[in-house]
């Protein structure tokens, strides 16, 4: 199975997910991260191997 992280930018600041997803949840997780209330930009699904920092 492929994992998947989100990186995104809020107020300036790069952020990385804790978490791996599947590629379903994670496209859900980037819907709710590109909301406009959310105030984040530039949201990317990377694909990692289990256990890998980005």
């Amino acid at each position: 199975m492929k994992n998947f992280r989100l990186k995104w930018v809020k107020a300036g600041k790069p952020h990385i997910s804790v978490v791996a997803y599947d590629m379903p949840s994670a496209e859900r997780r980037k819907q709710k991260l590109e909301e406009p209330d959310q105030g984040v930009t530039d949201v990317e699904i990377v694909s990692v191997k289990l256990g890998e920092d980005l």
